[in-house]
C-alpha cells in the first residue's frame, strides 16, 4: 500500500457539527428500548468495535464529500444514519452470502473483522477515487464487494438484486439435494438489504412474493431481507407505518423490527432474525428504523424539500449519538478517550485518502472492458455425454430439442431447469414434455408466473455453482424483465473484476410467423434490446440440428465459460417439418447427437453460388430458401449465410463469406430500426462492399397484429423475391 506523511487533522465539514457539540457538551441521547448489554447478550469490547465500525463509515462519507470539492472524488451516496447495519454484520458469518444495500459500508467494515488481512477503508478509498486497484471492481464504479467477505458487489438503486437473493437462498437447499457442492456452505443464510422507497419497486413486490410463494408451500428459504428504513426516497416520504403494515401479516414470512439508530436493539433483531432463518430455513423481513443524514447524495440539497425543523430532527437522531451515550452510561469510553477514537479514526481515513489518489486509474478502453466477459471456471470440464439411444429418423425443431435437453440434464449434474409450465405441461409448444417426470420438480421447475423472479432464480442458482437453463415463454413477455439480464446477470464480472459471474442459459420463444394465435404479445420481433448489452451472447436457430448444436454450446458455454446465453427459439420453426410442399420433411433434421456444438463467429452456409449471397436467420433462412428455389429456376446462382449468432458478429468472416458474390441481400425478420441488418450493412459498407451492390429486406418498424394479417408487416418469400430480382438486374 503506498503510504504518505500525515496530513494535519482535516476541519470539521459542518455535517459534523452535531456530534462535536454533542461530544463537548457530553450529552447524549437514551434509545427508546434501553437495553442492556447482558439482556442483548452483547459485551463491552464487541459494542466498541460495532462503534468504531460506524464511525469508520461515517468518515468515509466525510472523506468523499472532501475529495469530491478537491476533483478528487466520483462518489458520495454515503451511508450516514444507517450505521447500524454494523450489528446486522455482526450476528452473520461471514460464509453467509451477504447482497447489500448502497448504504451498508459499516457491514462492510464490520464483517471484515472475521477475516484476517482485510483494509476495508484502504479497499472502499480507492473506489471513491476509481482507482483501477479498487480490489472488488477495477476502478469501475464504487460497489460494497467482497470475494474474500461472500459480499458479491450491487449497483442497483431500485432492489434489482432482490430476485437473485431469493435464488441464492433456494439454490442452499437445490445444492444438497443434488448433491453437488455449492459456493458457500449448506447451512448458510442469505442476506439481502434495501431502502424503503426501493421497496415499493415491482422488482422487490416480485422477489418477496416470490420467497413467500415458496415458503408458503413448505420449500426451504433461508433468507434475511432487511428494509432499512429512513423514511424518505430522495425527496418523496415513505407514509409512517407503511412497511410494517405492508409486511407484518404477509404470507410465509416471519416480520421482525428493529431500531436502527439503536446498536443493542438492531442486534436484538439481527440475531433474532439469523436464527429462524437459520434453524427454520425460512424467510425473514427485518424492519429497521434508520434515518438519512446529510441529504440522499453530495449534489442532492435536502433543504429544498424538507424544511430546517426536519433537518435538525433528523440530526439529533444520528446513530452515532446514540452508539456513543451507550459507551458512555456502560462506562466504556470516557468523554476524551471518544474524542479520541472520532479523531484517529478520522486522521487515518484522511492519510489513506491521501494515498489513494494517487494510485493508478483505468487508461483505456480495453481496461475498462477487460472484465466484460468473465474469465473461465477453473476445473470445470463437460462431463461425458450421457449414453442415450438417439433417433435416426429426421425430426423438427421441438423434438430435437427436447431430446438435447434430456441428455444434457442426464449427463450433468448442476443444470436445473425452470420456468412457467415446462414441468407438468411439458411447455406451451411441448418443446419440454416429459423431462421432468424424468429429472423430478425440483430440477425441472415450474415457477411462479413473474419473468424477474425467473431470470432472479437463475441469477442467483448460478452465484451458487449450479447452471441453470431458464425458459422465458415469450419474447414479449421478457420485456417485463430485462433489466435482470442487463443490470444484475451481464454487469456482474464488469463491476467484480471478473471475480463474480453468474452463467446460464435463457431459452426464448420467439420472433414471428403464428398464424391464428396471439398478436403482438405472442409474436414479437424486438431482439435489440439483447443485442446491446455487452458480454451478452444471444443465438437463434434455423432448424433443428443448429438449434441442437446452439443449446449443448450454450450449456459449455455457461459452465465452463461462465457465460450468460439467450437463445431464441423461433416459435413458428419448433414443429416445422417442410420445406416446400406438404409432406416433403425437409425442414426436419436427424439428432446430431451430443458432440454437435456450433461455437460463437461460425455461421451456416447454403449453396456455393456467387450471384447472390443473403444474409439471414432463424425463420429468414426457411423464406430464404422457399426463395432460392424461384430464383435458382431464373437462373440466379445464389449462397445462404445463416448467422446463428446475432451477437459479437465476426465482420471480417461475414465479409469473407460474401466476398465473390456479385450482389447481398440481407433478409431480417426484426424491425428494421435496431435490427441486426443494420449491423451486418454497415460492416460490410465499412469492409469495402459498395452500396449499390447491397440490399435490405426486414420487418417494418410495427407490432405484430392478430389473424389474418399477422405477416404482413414481415418479410415473407414474395418481398425476398422482389428485393432479390431488383438487386440481381431481374426485373
Amino acid at each position: 500500500m503506498a503510504t504518505a506523511s500525515p496530513p494535519r487533522t482535516p476541519e470539521p465539514l459542518p455535517q459534523e457539527q452535531h456530534f462535536l457539540a454533542a461530544l463537548r457538551d457530553d450529552d447524549w441521547p437514551i434509545p427508546a428500548a434501553s437495553l442492556g448489554l447482558d439482556e442483548v447478550g452483547l459485551d463491552g469490547p464487541a459494542l466498541l468495535e460495532l462503534f468504531e465500525s460506524q464511525l469508520m463509515s461515517r468518515h468515509l462519507d466525510l472523506q468523499a464529500r472532501r475529495l469530491q470539492a478537491r476533483g478528487e472524488g466520483f462518489y458520495t451516496i454515503g451511508s450516514a444514519g444507517h450505521e447500524g447495519n454494523a450489528a446486522v454484520a455482526r450476528a452473520f458469518r461471514p460464509s453467509d452470502p451477504a447482497f447489500l444495500h448502497y448504504r451498508d459500508a459499516a457491514f462492510l467494515i464490520e464483517r471484515s473483522r472475521q477475516r484476517p488481512g482485510q483494509a476495508p477503508l484502504w479497499d472502499l478509498l480507492l473506489s471513491f477515487v476509481a482507482s483501477r486497484d479498487d480490489p472488488i471492481s477495477g476502478g469501475r464504479h464504487k460497489v460494497l464487494g467482497s470475494k474474500a467477505l461472500n459480499v458479491p458487489p450491487q449497483t442497483s438503486t431500485i432492489a434489482s438484486h432482490l430476485p437473485k437473493a431469493v435464488g441464492a437462498a433456494h439454490g442452499l437447499g437445490l445444492c444438497r439435494r443434488l448433491g453437488v457442492s455449492g459456493e458457500w456452505p449448506a447451512q448458510s443464510v442469505v442476506l439481502c438489504s434495501f431502502g424503503d422507497a426501493s421497496f415499493n419497486h415491482s422488482t422487490a413486490q416480485g422477489a418477496l412474493n416470490a420467497a413467500g410463494w415458496a415458503a408458503y408451500q413448505g420449500l426451504p428459504m433461508p433468507l434475511v431481507m432487511v428494509c432499512e428504513d429512513n423514511g424518505i426516497g430522495i425527496s418523496t416520504p415513505t407514509p409512517a407505518g407503511w412497511i410494517e403494515a405492508s409486511m407484518r401479516a404477509r404470507p410465509g414470512f416471519h416480520f421482525l423490527s428493529g431500531d436502527g439508530l439503536d446498536l443493542l436493539d438492531s442486534w436484538r433483531a439481527a440475531r433474532e432474525a439469523e436464527a429462524i432463518a437459520r434453524q427454520r430455513r425460512q424467510p425473514v423481513f427485518l424492519h429497521l428504523r434508520c434515518v438519512r443524514l446529510f441529504g440522499h447524495a453530495g449534489s442532492d440539497a435536502q433543504q429544498a424539500y424538507l424544511s430546517a425543523e426536519r433537518i435538525a430532527a433528523d440530526e439529533a437522531r444520528d446513530p452515532l449519538l446514540v452508539s456513543a451515550g451507550l459507551l458512555r452510561r456502560h462506562g466504556i469510553l470516557t468523554r476524551a478517550q471518544l474524542a479520541e477514537r472520532y479523531r484517529a479514526i478520522g486522521d487515518e481515513v484522511a492519510r489513506l485518502a491521501e494515498a489513494a489518489i494517487r494510485r493508478p486509474k483505468l487508461e483505456s478502453a480495453a481496461q475498462v472492458m477487460a472484465s466484460l466477459v468473465p474469465p473461465p471456471r477453473p476445473g470445470r470440464g463437460q462431463p461425458a455425454p450421457a449414453r442415450q439411444e438417439r433417433e435416426a429418423a429426421p425430426a423438427p425443431m421441438a423434438k430435437l430439442i427436447n431430446q438435447a435437453l434430456q441428455r444434457l440434464m442426464a449427463g450433468h449434474p448442476r443444470l436445473v431447469m425452470a420456468g412457467e409450465d415446462i414441468g407438468r405441461k411439458g411447455g406451451v409448444y411441448g418443446v419440454t414434455q416429459k423431462l421432468q417426470a424424468r429429472f423430478g420438480a425440483h430440477r425441472v421447475v415450474d415457477t411462479l408466473l413473474d419473468e424477474q423472479s425467473i431470470l432472479g432464480l437463475g441469477i442467483g442458482l448460478a452465484h451458487n455453482g449450479l447452471v441453470p437453463i431458464l425458459e422465458i415463454q415469450f419474447l414479449a413477455y421478457l420485456h417485463n424483465a430485462e433489466d435482470q439480464l442487463r443490470g444484475e446477470a451481464a454487469t456482474l464480472s464488469f463491476f467484480s473484476d471478473g471475480q463474480y459471474a453468474n452463467p446460464m442459459v435463457v431459452r426464448i420463444a420467439g420472433l414471428g410467423y403464428q398464424k391464428g394465435f396471439g398478436g403482438h404479445f405472442h409474436n414479437d420481433n424486438a431482439i435489440a434490446v439483447l443485442r446491446d448489452i455487452p458480454g451478452l451472447l444471444v443465438a437463434c436457430p434455423s432448424n433443428g440440428a443448429d438449434a441442437v448444436g446452439l443449446l449443448q454450446e450454450a450449456v459449455r458455454l455457461a459452465d465452463e465459460e461462465q457465460r450468460v446465453v439467450v437463445i431464441i427459439e423461433p416459435i413458428a420453426l419448433y414443429h416445422r417439418r417442410d420445406l416446400q410442399e406438404a409432406g416433403d420433411d425437409g425442414w426436419c433434421c436427424v439428432d446430431p447427437g451430443a458432440r454437435h456444438r456450433l461455437p460463437p463467429g461460425e455461421p451456416g452456409q447454403w449453396g456455393e453460388g456467387t450471384d447472390l449471397a443473403i444474409i439471414t436467420y432463424g425463420n429468414g433462412v426457411l423464406l430464404s430458401r422457399q426463395a432460392a428455389i424461384a430464383l435458382e429456376a431464373e437462373g440466379v446462382a445464389l449462397r445462404i449465410i445463416d448467422l446463428r449468432w446475432l451477437t459479437g458478429l465476426d465482420h471480417d468472416a461475414i465479409q469473407r463469406r460474401v466476398a465473390g458474390c456479385e450482389r447481398v441481400l440481407v433478409v431480417d425478420e426484426c424491425r428494421r430500426s435496431g435490427s441486426v441488418s443494420e449491423a451486418l450493412v454497415t460492416g460490410l459498407v465499412e469492409r469495402g462492399v459498395a452500396g449499390e451492390r447491397l440490399a435490405r429486406v426486414t420487418a417494418e418498424d410495427s407490432f405484430i397484429p392478430l389473424g389474418p394479417a399477422a405477416t404482413l408487416t414481415l418479410p415473407s418469400v414474395a418481398t425476398i423475391l422482389e428485393a432479390a430480382r431488383r438487386l440481381t438486374g431481374r426485373r
